[in-house]
């Protein structure tokens, strides 16, 4: 169960997360979106930039994997803000949990 839901009853930007990812393992895509529909890209993002920092430790370059500035930290929080109140609302129910 979801603590943020139990209290107040909106599904929050990770409620399903683990069984989309879970299905993500077992290759199952559709299931993945239909478990939580924002952890595909958020996954995509993160092969993305663990390939990205291994191929340039490789190289020999000592850096971080992954550093993020201050708007793409905002962006972010604004497309899980968003993501969450539309899977809230009727228009949005498609993006709950199922």
């Amino acid at each position: 169960f979801c603590p943020f839901h139990v209290v107040t009853g909106w599904w929050c930007p990770g409620c399903g997360g683990l069984r989309a990812v879970n299905d993500l393992t077992h290759g199952d895509v559709v299931a993945s979106l239909s478990s939580n529909a924002a952890i595909l890209p958020l996954v995509v993002v993160l092969t993305v930039a663990w390939m990205r920092w291994v191929s340039r430790r490789w190289r020999g370059v000592d850096d971080r994997m992954i550093v993020l500035g201050r708007s793409a930290t905002a962006a972010i929080l604004v497309v899980l803000a968003v993501f969450t109140v539309v899977r809230n609302t009727p228009w949005g129910a498609g993006l709950a949990p199922t």
